[in-house]
C-alpha cells in the first residue's frame, strides 16, 4: 500500500485505530507503528456511565452492579472483627511471633521456666498497647467517615422528577447532582451545566492538593449554549471514560450522543471530589466515579513508610542477638546434660521415668535448651521496637516546633509526612536538587527580549531590579509613566533615595507627578493582590524599554500597521512586534479577575453583529478613521488610554468587527470543535459558505445570575492575573507594561486592549497545554482583523528551533541566527529563555488538522500518543518572532546553605530542565561553583562519542590528581575519596545524560562524577532525574536526598532515601509526594546539620543502650546457671524479672532518645564538618555494638560475682542472694546512662528518680503482700529485710563502682588523649559565653585549633 503523503498515513492510522471492526490486521501490515503506544493499565479498563432515567433504566441496572457507591469506609475494623483482625496484623511482625512462640512453649510442662501467666505478660502488654492505639485511630477514622457520608447534597430523583436532598453515601454513578457556590463536591462528576454564561466553573482544590489558587473547569462541549439548566429527563448521552485511577492531572473519555456523535472529555470537564465550588452560583453534573473509586480517595495513601538505614542495621544486630541467645542456650543444654551425667544414681531432685529409670541426659539437655530460651528471652528486646516508635514521634514533635523552620510570609512550618526516617536526615551524602523554585524564588521577572532579530535590553527595568528591595517594596520611577506606573498595583509609591517609614503606607515623594489619597479599600485590594501566586510587586511592575515602547506607540497610532496585507510601504518589523505582544498576551491560561472582587472572572459584553465580508472593508475603514502617526508616546495620552481605551473612534469601530466563525470549515463534525456560541447555530453541510451561517443573538455579560465581572465595573488598573506558572504571569505583566493588556479570557474568546485602538476579541479555538515532552504550548485563535486562523507558540529553544520554517526565507534565517545568539547570551547571564513563534493557517489546513485532533481527543487507550502527534502536526513550519529573557532570583540564604552542605561533605547535584548556560550561571550565583573550579562539559551526539569523552575526562582528572597534593575532606568516604578538594565540576546536558545512563556506561559515568564535587545535569526530564538518583543510590550505596517544588520533581523525590518537597508557587504535588516538606531551601541547613544530627545520634545511642541493658541483665541469669546445674532456675522473682525491662528501666532511655543533645545547635551550624560523623555512622558502628556487648558481659560478671563472693558459704536463701544483684544492676544501668548522656534537665532527673522509686515501691509492696505467690520459694519480706542490712548497701555500692569504672576511665581517656571532633565541639559548648570563640576562619576543626581555642 502506498500513501501520497504523511497526512494520509496519519489519517489511515487513525481510521484503522478507531474503526468499528477492530482486528490485528493493521498491526501486521504496518509493523512498528504501535510500538510506542502504551497498553491500558491492568485493572483500569474503561467504564460506561449512563443515567438511571428513561430508556437507560434497564441497562443501568446491569452496569451499576460493577460500580461502588459513594459511601466511604477508611476504617480497618468493626466491633466484631477488631480483636481477630488486629491480632492478625500484629502477628505479622517477627518479634511478636517470636514471643508468642515462647509463651506457647512455656505451657509445655517439660520446659516450663516461669508461671504460664508471667511469660505471657510482656507480649500481652505490647499487644494491648498497640491495639489501644490502633483502636483509637480507627475510631477517629470512623467518626470522620460518618461525618463525610452524612453530608447532604442535591440529587435528581426520577420518581419525583426534581432534585432532592440526599446523603453523600446514597449518591451513585450516573446520578445528576446540583451544587451551589461554596459547596463541596461529593463525587467525581462531569460538568454539564453552569450558571456562568460561558459554561465556566471555578473550583478550589485545597482539600485535594493544598493549592489555594482557583482552577477553571468547562462545561462539556454542546451544553454551553443551554439557556437554562439541563433537564435530566432529556439527557440521552452515554459517557465512555477510563477506569478509576489516581492520576489527578488526566481524564480521558468521550460523550456519545444519540446520533453517535462524540464529544471529547478531559480534566477540564471533571469536577473532583473534595474540591469546592467557588464564584459560580450553581452547577450540575453527572457522577462518573463514586466513593473509593474517586481520584481523591485513590490518592489517599496515608503516611509514607520507609525503612531507615539505622533500622536496617538494627535488624542485623537483632540477628546477632538471636545467635548469641542460641549459643547461650546450647551451652546451658550441654552443661545440664554433663551435670546430670555426673550423678551415679538418680538425684533426689531428679524426675524418674514411668518405668522407674532416670531420663537420658541428652533428652534432659534438649528440654533445658527450650527452658533456657524462655528464661533468657529478654535478650531479644521486644520493648525496643515500641520505644523506637515513641522516640521518633517525640523527635518529630520537636522538629515541627522549631521556630527557625517556620516561614512567616507563607505561614507554613515543616511537615513530617514520613514518620520513621528522621535519623536518615543525619546521614545524607548526596543531595539532588531542582533549580527553579528550589534554589530560586520562582518569581519570574521580565528582564529583556528581542524581536525580529533586534534586542531590547530594558536597561531601566534592570536598574529597577537592582534597586528593588522586598523589605520596603520600593518602586522605581518609570521614565514613561511618571513617578508611579499606571500598571503599578502596590499602595506604596516612593523613590529609592528616600525610603519612608514602614509605618506609613500612604506617603508619596514630593516630586511625584501623581498624588492620590489611599483609602482602606485600596489597601485591602493591595493586600488581596499580594496573596495571588506569581503576582508580587516585583513581578508586576515592569519598566518598558524606551525604543520598543516608542515603536509600539507608532504602530498603535496607525492601526493599518496591524494588518498583514497592507503592502510593502510599512516595515515587516512592525508585524513581528505586534504579533510578539499578541503572543505574550494570548498564549497562556491566565485567568483575569478584579481586585475589588477577588476570584470574580472579568467578562466582556459580546461584540456587535456586523459582519465584515472582506479585508478591503477593514482597510478602508482604517484609512478613513485612523489617527495620525506619533513620533513618540505622550504621557497624558497613555494615561487617558488606560482610563478609557474604547473612547477613540477607531476603537469603537473595531468593537463592531465580528470574528469569523470557525464553522466555515465545511464539515459537520468540525463545526462541533468551534466555540460554544457557534455550536448553538444549526449544523452546516459541505459546501456552505461561512457567510450563510445565521448570526447568533447578542448576549450581555454581568447579568444577575452570572457571577462574572464586567470591565465596566472593574477599572483596568485593578485587574488581577491568576496564572498556573510564573512564566505566564511574567509575560502577561510585561505585555501590560506596553499597553497590550489582557482584559478577559473565557472558554471561547480572549479580549486584548491596545493603546489608542481599543479592545480586540480573539476567538479561542484550541489550547495545547505545555508538557515536558514538547516543552512548549500553543493556542489557536481566529484573528479579529485578518479573519485567519493563527497559531501562537512559546517554549524552550530546544523544542522550538527545529520547528521553524527557514527554507528559502533569508529573513527568517537571519532572525533565527540572531535570536540564537541572544538566547545564548541570556543563558550566560542566568536568564530563563523562551522562544515566541506564530503560524498562519488556511481554513482548509485547519479543517484537516481539526479532524485529526477530534479523533485524538475522543480516544481513551492511546490518547496521550495521539494528542502528541496532533500537536506535532500543528506546531510545524513556525515563524520565529523573537525570544524573552526572564530572571529568577535566588532564594535568600541559598549560597550560605550550599557552602555549609559542602563543608559537611555533602555532594550536591543540580538536576534542571534549563539551558546549560543558565544552570551554570545560577550555580556560580549560589556558590555551587567557584571561580577556581575546573568545569568539564560533557556533551555528545551519540553513545560512542559520550564514552570516549568520559574516558578522556577521567584521564585528565587522574592526571590532575597525581600532580596536585590533595587534602582529604573531613568526611571523605570511599564513594567520594579525597577529590572534594580538586575543585572539579561536571556539566552534562539531557541528551548526553541519556547516553551516560545506558547500562554499559553507568559505571564509567559514576567514576567520573565521584571525582567531581558538583554535578549539573541540564535539559533533564523527570524520568532522567529519577534514573540519576536511583543510579547513584544503588551503585554507590550512599544515602541520597532529593528536593524539589514541582510536579516534575515527584519521581526524583520518591526515588531518593529522603524526599523533601518545597511548598512553593508550583502547587503541592512535590509536597504530597515527599517525606518532609519545607518552605525555603535555606531550611535544609538546620534540618540536616542540626536536627538530622540530633535524631541520628539520639536514636543510635538509645538502640545501643537497649542492647547493652538487655544483654547485661540476661547474663546475670546465665551466670547463675553455672551454680544450679543449668536447670533454668532464676535467682530473681518472676514478677521482678519481667517488670525490670518492661517497666522499671524502659522510660529513661526513651527520654534520652528524645531530649539528649550532644552538641548545641549553634555549634553544629558553625561547624558543619561535625555532620560527617553521621555519614560515617560513627555512633553505630559494628565495633561499637560489640564493645557495648562486651561491656555488658563485664558489668554482669562484676554485678553477679561480687555478691556471690560476699554471700559465699552463707545460709541466705536464693531471693536474698538475688535481690542485691538485681538492685545493683538497676543502679549500674542508670549510672551507665548518666555517663553516656550529654544533657541534663529536670525531666531527666524526674524520670530517673521516678524509675528508682517505682522499683523499690513495687518490691516493697510485692514482698509485703506476696505470702505464697511463687511456691516453693517465696519473696515475702525479702526487700524489707535487705533494706535493714548494711551489707546490702555495701554490695550494691561496690558492685556498681567496679562495674562502671572501666567505662568511666575510657570516656575520660578518650576525651583527653584522642577526642573526636564531637567531643571537641562539646568542650566548646561548655565554655562560658564571654569566653566562647568565633567559628574557625579556615572552617576546619583540627585538634590544634581546638586546643588553642580552649
Amino acid at each position: 500500500m502506498k500513501m501520497a503523503n504523511p497526512i494520509q498515513w496519519a489519517r489511515y492510522r487513525w481510521q484503522r485505530l478507531f474503526s468499528t471492526d477492530r482486528n490485528n490486521s493493521y498491526n501486521s501490515s504496518f509493523p512498528g507503528w504501535f510500538k510506542n503506544s502504551r497498553s491500558p493499565k491492568i485493572g483500569h479498563k474503561n467504564r460506561t456511565v449512563i443515567p438511571c432515567l428513561g430508556r437507560f433504566t434497564e441497562e443501568y441496572e446491569k452496569v451499576i452492579k460493577n460500580y461502588k457507591t459513594n459511601r466511604i469506609q477508611t476504617t480497618k475494623y468493626t466491633l466484631l472483627n477488631f480483636i481477630p483482625m488486629n491480632l492478625f496484623e500484629q502477628f505479622h511482625r517477627a518479634a511478636n511471633l517470636y514471643f508468642l512462640f515462647l509463651a506457647i512453649l512455656n505451657w509445655v510442662p517439660s520446659v516450663e521456666a516461669f508461671q504460664k501467666e508471667i511469660t505471657m505478660l510482656p507480649l500481652v502488654v505490647v499487644l494491648v498497647i498497640i491495639a489501644i492505639k490502633d483502636g483509637l485511630e480507627d475510631y477517629r477514622r470512623y467518626k470522620f467517615d460518618k461525618q463525610i457520608n452524612n453530608r447532604r447534597t442535591k440529587v435528581y430523583d426520577k420518581q419525583a422528577k426534581k432534585y432532592r436532598t440526599k446523603w453523600w453515601k446514597d449518591v451513585r454513578v450516573g446520578d445528576f447532582v446540583r451544587l451551589f457556590c461554596n459547596e463541596i463536591i461529593p463525587a467525581d462528576m462531569v460538568l454539564l451545566y453552569s450558571t456562568d454564561a460561558d459554561g465556566i466553573c471555578h473550583i478550589e482544590t485545597s482539600n485535594l492538593d493544598g493549592e489555594t489558587n482557583l482552577k477553571q473547569r468547562q462545561v462539556v462541549k454542546g451544553f454551553t449554549e443551554l439557556d437554562s439548566e439541563a433537564d435530566p429527563e432529556k439527557f440521552t448521552c452515554r459517557i465512555e471514560c477510563e477506569g478509576p485511577n489516581n492520576d489527578l492531572s488526566k481524564f480521558k473519555g468521550y460523550m456519545e450522543h444519540w446520533n453517535k456523535e462524540r464529544v471529547a472529555l478531559s480534566k477540564e470537564n471533571l469536577l473532583l471530589r473534595s474540591c469546592m465550588i467557588r464564584n459560580t452560583e450553581a452547577v450540575t453534573g453527572i457522577v462518573v466515579y463514586a466513593g473509593h473509586e474517586t481520584k481523591a480517595m485513590m490518592n489517599n495513601r496515608g503516611p509514607r513508610y520507609k525503612h531507615s538505614k539505622l533500622e536496617r542495621q538494627l535488624n542485623r544486630d537483632v540477628l546477632w542477638c538471636v545467635a548469641l541467645l542460641l549459643v547461650m542456650c546450647l551451652i546451658g543444654a550441654f552443661g545440664h546434660g554433663i551435670w546430670l551425667n555426673g550423678f551415679s544414681k538418680i538425684p533426689i531432685f531428679g524426675i524418674q521415668e514411668p518405668n522407674g529409670t532416670r531420663g537420658h541426659p541428652v533428652l534432659a539437655g534438649f528440654l533445658i535448651f527450650w527452658t533456657m530460651i524462655i528464661l533468657l528471652q529478654v535478650l531479644i528486646p521486644i520493648s525496643l521496637y515500641v520505644s523506637i516508635e515513641i522516640v521518633k514521634l517525640g523527635q518529630i514533635l520537636i522538629l515541627q516546633s522549631d521556630i527557625d523552620l517556620y516561614n512567616e510570609s507563607t505561614d507554613s512550618a515543616i511537615q513530617c509526612r514520613a514518620l520513621n526516617i528522621t535519623e536518615d536526615l543525619g546521614q545524607i551524602e548526596y543531595i539532588f536538587s531542582d533549580k527553579t523554585g528550589t534554589l530560586t524564588e520562582n518569581k519570574m521577572i521580565f528582564c529583556r527580549c528581542n524581536i525580529a532579530g533586534v534586542e531590547y535590553s530594558h536597561e531601566d527595568n534592570a536598574k529597577r531590579l537592582e534597586l528593588y528591595q522586598d523589605d520596603n517594596s520600593e518602586v522605581v520611577t518609570n521614565p514613561f509613566m511618571g513617578a508611579t506606573s499606571k500598571y503599578q498595583h502596590s499602595d506604596s509609591s516612593r523613590t529609592p533615595s528616600t525610603p519612608p517609614s514602614r509605618n506609613s503606607l500612604n506617603c508619596l515623594p514630593s516630586n511625584s507627578s501623581i498624588l492620590r489619597d489611599k483609602d482602606d479599600d485600596e489597601y485591602e485590594i493591595s493586600a488581596t493582590a499580594s496573596h495571588v501566586a506569581f503576582s508580587s510587586s516585583i513581578e508586576r511592575d515592569v519598566t518598558p524599554d524606551s525604543l520598543l515602547f516608542r515603536k509600539l506607540g507608532q504602530i498603535m497610532s496607525n492601526p493599518l500597521l496591524l494588518l498583514e496585507e497592507t503592502g510593502k510601504e510599512f516595515s515587516p518589523e512592525f508585524s513581528y512586534i505586534v504579533d510578539f505582544f499578541f503572543a505574550l498576551t494570548i498564549c497562556n491560561t491566565v485567568v483575569v479577575s478584579c481586585l475589588t472582587q477577588p476570584g470574580q472572572r472579568v467578562k466582556i459584553p459580546a461584540i456587535s453583529n456586523i459582519p465584515i465580508k472582506s479585508l478591503e472593508d477593514i482597510k478602508q475603514m482604517f484609512q478613513r478613521f485612523s489617527v495620525p502617526r506619533m513620533s513618540s508616546p505622550s504621557l497624558s495620552l497613555l494615561k487617558d488610554s488606560f482610563i478609557d481605551n474604547s473612547s477613540t473612534f477607531a476603537g469603537r469601530l473595531l468593537n463592531r468587527v465580528k470574528p469569523a466563525s470557525p464553522s466555515a470549515l465545511k464539515e459537520p463534525n468540525v463545526a462541533a470543535a468551534g466555540s460554544a456560541k457557534n455550536r448553538k447555530s444549526s449544523q452546516i453541510s459541505a459546501g456552505e459558505d461561512s457567510n450563510d451561517i445565521p448570526e447568533e443573538d447578542d448576549k450581555t455579560a454581568g447579568s444577575f445570575m452570572d457571577p462574572g465581572t464586567s470591565t465596566d465595573k472593574c477599572n483596568i488598573l485593578k485587574l488581577r492575573y491568576e496564572a498556573e506558572s510564573p512564566d505566564e504571569a511574567a509575560l502577561v505583566h510585561a505585555a501590560r507594561a506596553y499597553n497590550c493588556t489582557l482584559i478577559s479570557r473565557t472558554s471561547d474568546q480572549v479580549t486584548v486592549e491596545l493603546d489608542h485602538i481599543g479592545r480586540l476579541q480573539f476567538q479561542l479555538l484550541h489550547t495545547l497545554p505545555f508538557d515536558s515532552i514538547r516543552k512548549r504550548m500553543s493556542v489557536v485563535v481566529r484573528h479579529p482583523l485578518t479573519n485567519k486562523v493563527v497559531v501562537y507558540t512559546k517554549g524552550a529553544d530546544s523544542g522550538m528551533m527545529d520547528l521553524l520554517n527557514v527554507s528559502g526565507d533569508r529573513q527568517q534565517k537571519r532572525i533565527r541566527e540572531k535570536t540564537q545568539n541572544y538566547l545564548d547570551g541570556y543563558a550566560k547571564e542566568g536568564l530563563r529563555t523562551l522562544c515566541i513563534a506564530k503560524k498562519v493557517m488556511s481554513d482548509a489546513d485547519y479543517a484537516e488538522w481539526v479532524k485529526f485532533h477530534l479523533i485524538a481527543e475522543t480516544s481513551i487507550d492511546n490518547q496521550e500518543e495521539l494528542l502528541l502527534e496532533s500537536a506535532l502536526k500543528l506546531e510545524t513550519n513556525l515563524t520565529l518572532l523573537g525570544s524573552t529573557g526572564i530572571v529568577d532570583r535566588l532564594q535568600e540564604g541559598v549560597p550560605d546553605t550550599i557552602l555549609a552542605l559542602r563543608r559537611a561533605c555533602i555532594k550536591t547535584w543540580v538536576l534542571t530542565g534549563d539551558k546549560q548556560e543558565t544552570a551554570v550561571n545560577i550555580a556560580y550565583a549560589c556558590k555551587l561553583l567557584e571561580e577556581k573550579d575546573t568545569i568539564f562539559i560533557l556533551n555528545a551526539h551519540n553513545k560512542e562519542a559520550c564514552e570516549d569523552l568520559i574516558h578522556k575526562l577521567i584521564a585528565e582528572i587522574t592526571e590532575q590528581t597525581t600532580d596536585e597534593k590533595n587534602t582529604p575532606c573531613v568526611g571523605s568516604s570511599p564513594s567520594s575519596s579525597s577529590d572534594g578538594e580538586l575543585h572539579i565540576a561536571l556539566v552534562i546536558d539531557g541528551k548526553t545524560l541519556e547516553f551516560a545512563l545506558h547500562e554499559s556506561l553507568q559505571d564509567k559515568f559514576l567514576e567520573l562524577s565521584k571525582r567531581c564535587r558538583a554535578v549539573i545535569c541540564c535539559r533533564s526530564t523527570p524520568l532522567q532525574k529519577s534514573k540519576v538518583v536511583h543510579l547513584v543510590r544503588e551503585k554507590l550505596k550512599v544515602m541520597t536526598l532529593a528536593i524539589g517544588d514541582g510536579a516534575n520533581d515527584v519521581s526524583m523525590i520518591q526515588m531518593a532515601d529522603v524526599g523533601i518537597g518545597i511548598s512553593g508557587q508550583e502547587g503541592m504535588q512535590a509536597v504530597m509526594s515527599s517525606d518532609f516538606a519545607i518552605s525555603r531551601f535555606k531550611h535544609l541547613k538546620k534540618l540536616l546539620l542540626v536536627h538530622g544530627h540530633w535524631c541520628y545520634i539520639r536514636l543510635a545511642n538509645m538502640i545501643l543502650y537497649f542492647f547493652y541493658k538487655n544483654v547485661a541483665y540476661v547474663n546475670l541469669l546465665f551466670w547463675y546457671q553455672i551454680f544450679c546445674g543449668f536447670s533454668g532456675a532464676p535467682m530473681i522473682d518472676y514478677w521482678i524479672l519481667i517488670f525490670f525491662n518492661l517497666l522499671f528501666t524502659s522510660v529513661p532511655p526513651i527520654v534520652y532518645g528524645i531530649l539528649d543533645k550532644d552538641v548545641s545547635a549553634e555549634t553544629l551550624l558553625q561547624l558543619p564538618e561535625l555532620y560527617t560523623s553521621g555519614q560515617r555512622s560513627e555512633a553505630y558502628l559494628p565495633s561499637i555494638f560489640w564493645i557495648s556487648i562486651l561491656d555488658a558481659f563485664y558489668q554482669s560478671l562484676v554485678c553477679f560475682f561480687i555478691p556471690y563472693f560476699v554471700y559465699f558459704d552463707s545460709d541466705v536463701d536464693v531471693y536474698t542472694f538475688g535481690t542485691p544483684i538485681n538492685t545493683a544492676m538497676l543502679f549500674i544501668i542508670f549510672l551507665h546512662l548518666i555517663i553516656e548522656g550529654k544533657t541534663w534537665t529536670w525531666i531527666h532527673w524526674a524520670v530517673m528518680i521516678g524509675s528508682v522509686v517505682l522499683y523499690f515501691t513495687f518490691a516493697l509492696i510485692y514482698g509485703g503482700t506476696c505470702v505464697n505467690c511463687n511456691p516453693p520459694s517465696n519473696p515475702y519480706f525479702t526487700m524489707e529485710y535487705e533494706l535493714t542490712r548494711p551489707l546490702f548497701y555495701l554490695v550494691c555500692l561496690l558492685a556498681t563502682f567496679v562495674a562502671l569504672l572501666p567505662r568511666y576511665f575510657f570516656r575520660v581517656f578518650q576525651g583527653t588523649v584522642f577526642p573526636s571532633p564531637l567531643l571537641k565541639a562539646r568542650q566548646l559548648d561548655r565554655l562560658r559565653n564571654n569566653e566562647r570563640v568565633e567559628p574557625f576562619p579556615d572552617g576546619k576543626l583540627s585538634r590544634a585549633t581546638v586546643q588553642q581555642s580552649l
